[in-house]
């Protein structure tokens, strides 16, 4: 013999199965709303990972040079090394000596042979140099002031990288780095805040056209839950479909649109990577939000305007 509590649960969940096939149309525009708003959602957060990863390769490229005297010792550069690397910003420093650096000015030139022919008459004049990688390129003026200072700068055969034109490029790339990091978590909660609000007034629609026939099951003295129940089977429903079929959309369009010529300028071989290693937690939080927005909202919109508790 079946448990009360458990038969009644099983007819909520009928009926609201029930309700979801009588009412096919409006799940139907319901659905759509919901995956609407969950492929933008789920668009808004492949592309803020994708962005942010454009973004630390752009800033993993940031690096400062301090310019070394050919009369520093070994003992001074390494002191030197030492006190950069204490500070914290401070990821990586590497060596360039002054065979590296005229090798690397080689290939850089390596299309400019007037410049490589004058190069190769003179004795090497390029400084060797520290090369500074950084965590933060925000806070590189903590290493400017650092090697601006007096005892410093006479180990310096000249200014380092990080001044002139170059540091105010950096500094723009840096300030530009740091406000899309923020605009693109911004989008995110205003895209998860339009997919609560377009859903809420959905659901309320629901209520609105079956305003009549609830009422009269509540004047026959069914319960709260057993009123509410159903809206929100019914909404979960939604969530579950509108989630598959979102997940499906951006899949596809992912397939399409890697197969472009512009998707290396778009960086969508990075996007499509990224949602294909992800797609289990992708799927399950898409699931997930999908059955929590229309549950959430259901219970909401039915105490509103049913005066359910």
């Amino acid at each position: 013999m079946k448990d009360h509590k458990f038969i009644k649960l099983e007819r909520i969940v009928k009926t609201g199965a029930v309700n979801f096939i009588r009412n096919i149309w409006l799940a139907i525009a319901a659905i759509a709303m919901m995956t609407t708003t969950l492929t933008i959602l789920l668009f808004a957060v492949v592309a803020n990972a994708t962005f942010s990863n454009s973004i630390t390769d752009l800033t993993s490229r940031i690096d400062v040079s301090v310019y070394l005297k050919d009369s520093v010792t070994e003992q001074q550069r390494n002191q030197l090394r030492a006190d950069l690397k204490n500070i914290d910003n401070v990821k990586s420093i590497e060596y360039v000596t002054k065979e590296q650096a005229l090798k690397d000015f080689r290939e850089d030139h390596a299309n400019d042979p007037e410049t490589l022919s004058a190069v190769s008459e003179v004795d090497n004049t390029l400084p060797a140099s520290l090369k500074i990688k950084v965590y933060d390129p925000n806070r590189l003026q903590t290493i400017k002031d650092f090697v601006d200072k007096k005892e410093i700068q006479a180990l310096q055969s000249e200014q380092t990288s990080y001044s002139g034109e170059r540091k105010e490029a950096i500094d723009s790339i840096a300030k530009a780095t740091d406000f899309f990091r923020k605009a693109g978590i911004v989008s995110i909660i205003i895209f998860i805040i339009i997919s609560i609000l377009i859903i809420f007034n959905t659901i309320r629609m629901t209520i609105f056209n079956r305003r009549d026939e609830l009422i009269i099951m509540r004047l026959l003295g069914a319960s709260p839950w057993y009123i509410k129940g159903p809206f929100v089977v019914e909404t979960t429903m939604y969530g579950i479909m509108a989630a598959v079929v979102s997940i499906a959309i951006v899949w596809g369009l992912f397939a399409i649109a890697s197969s472009l010529e512009v998707s290396s300028l778009l960086d969508i071989d990075f996007s499509r990577n990224y949602f294909s290693r992800h797609l289990w937690l992708i799927v399950v939080a898409q699931i997930g939000a999908g059955i929590i927005i229309g549950a959430v909202s259901s219970a909401v919109a039915t105490r509103r305007y049913l005066k359910l508790k």
